[in-house]
């Protein structure tokens, strides 16, 4: 496979997930947007963003802290991004946007 696993549909069903990554203190809540994964096991690096299967959605200000913010080390946003992960696939799931193909 040549590049990082692309998918537009699944980043805009991401639009219709409220924020996931919760962060106190920063998150305005609301509809978020796709907030890939920072760490190169996801397939960041090189200029590439990580596989569009490894997002959570985000409002902007908790996109802008993951990214840019410095209240957290990187493990403590690798945890942060996960939980989101975890939840916004959950939503997804639940919402009938993503599904197990037979």
């Amino acid at each position: 496979m040549h590049g990082n696993y692309r998918d537009r549909a699944l980043l805009d069903a991401v639009y219709q997930v409220e924020c996931t990554l919760q962060i106190d203190g920063c998150c305005e809540g609301g509809f978020g947007e796709p907030a890939h994964s920072n760490q190169s096991r996801h397939g960041k690096g090189g200029g590439l963003k990580a596989h569009d299967c490894f997002v959570a959605s985000a409002c902007r200000s908790c996109h802008r802290e993951l990214d840019q913010g410095r209240r957290f080390t990187r493990e403590e946003k690798a945890e942060i991004w996960l939980r989101g992960h975890e939840r916004t696939m959950l939503a997804l799931w639940q919402m009938g946007l993503i599904q197990v193909a037979a």
